[in-house]
């Protein structure tokens, strides 16, 4: 019976550690990609993990009214509290009337 552990022609051992060696060499080209060409990119998982209003959420609609005159102050501050009550961002801060 020939095994991977004779070593009387075959091939020995050590042709395990062959995936090893490359998973190994896979890991170092990802790592050394990582912390020089793919340091500056945005990935999708970042974009998520902002805290900020997304772009087409009706807050940041409205802060972008607000910012280009279209509607002044107390009427932002009336829709944001409007806003604010719809999607519960104010939930358990106090103020219920």
């Amino acid at each position: 019976m020939q095994t991977l552990a004779n070593w009387d022609g075959g091939p020995g051992p050590w042709i395990l550690f062959l995936p090893l060696i490359w998973a190994a060499v896979v890991l170092g080209v990802v790592t050394v990609l990582r912390r020089t060409v793919w340091r500056g990119r945005r990935g999708p998982w970042r974009a998520t993990a902002d805290a900020g209003p997304s772009g087409d959420s009706p807050i940041a609609m409205l802060g972008r009214r607000f910012a280009v005159g279209e509607i002044d102050e107390d009427e932002y501050w009336r829709r944001l509290s409007v806003l604010d009550e719809q999607f519960g961002r104010t939930a358990g801060k106090g103020g219920a009337a």
